[in-house]
């Protein structure tokens, strides 16, 4: 029975109720429904805390099962008495996650900015990295892209998801823009994340619902890394 990700259709979630389905060996405890994000395509997984039998436990990381349809919140300690069949409930450290929503989105942006091959990244709390295939890179002005992130950011433009085919996605696959990591295939759809009007591009992550609540941020540096290859810095403030 797969997990149901209740965060792709509404990242604004905090908690939910759920069943519980399975029991890993490392005590992983798999539900039928949660608003944690596992981590993948460079997002860490959430941390929160699940509620149960009268107490309440934190949660460390939430993961993907073998197959990507279940996901497992892993307990700060195996020893968590939980059993296949209790019902639950799951909150989310909110504050972690809406960092990282806003860094995630704020990253779409720097992929305006720099309309280059992604070859790597990671988001983390109020910051993040991704890294450019650049042609002819050179010198690459830090204070320019620095103010037209800034720019796209205030545009406050909504940034909105849908489902496509694997089939739709092959017939365009220039919406891909990573290297390194293609969108997950095999579930009959790939989620399609839309900045109006600036970007579109197959991400699962989760994101703000408009660039304006991205907030202050700035190019903390542009790293050379090889000959082609530049890694962007970005950090976001409260």
């Amino acid at each position: 029975m797969p997990t149901r990700f209740l965060f792709r259709d509404d990242a604004y979630l905090g908690s939910t109720e759920a069943s519980v389905i399975a029991i890993t060996p490392d005590g992983g405890i798999v539900l039928d429904q949660t608003v944690f994000y596992a981590q993948g395509g460079g997002q860490p997984g959430d941390q929160g805390v699940m509620r149960a039998k009268g107490r309440e436990f934190p949660i460390t990381n939430a993961v993907y099962g073998a197959e990507r349809t279940e996901i497992a919140h892993l307990a700060a300690s195996p020893d968590h008495g939980i059993a296949v069949g209790d019902r639950v409930e799951v909150a989310l450290d909110w504050a972690r996650r809406h960092a990282l929503m806003r860094a995630h989105t704020a990253l779409h942006l720097v992929s305006v900015v720099f309309p280059f091959p992604v070859t790597g990244g990671s988001v983390g709390v109020a910051e993040g990295r991704l890294d450019f295939d650049i042609p002819d890179a050179g010198d690459v002005d830090r204070d320019a892209a620095h103010a037209e992130l800034a720019r796209l950011v205030a545009l406050d433009r909504p940034v909105t998801s849908r489902n496509l085919t694997d089939a739709e996605l092959d017939a365009n696959p220039g919406l891909v823009k990573t290297m390194m990591v293609q969108p997950p295939r095999g579930t009959g759809t790939i989620r399609l994340v839309s900045i109006e009007g600036l970007d579109l591009q197959p991400c699962g992550g989760t994101h703000v619902r408009s660039t304006a609540e991205i907030g202050r941020i700035e190019i903390t540096r542009i790293e050379k890394k090889g000959a082609k290859n530049r890694r962007v810095r970005i950090a976001l403030h409260a």
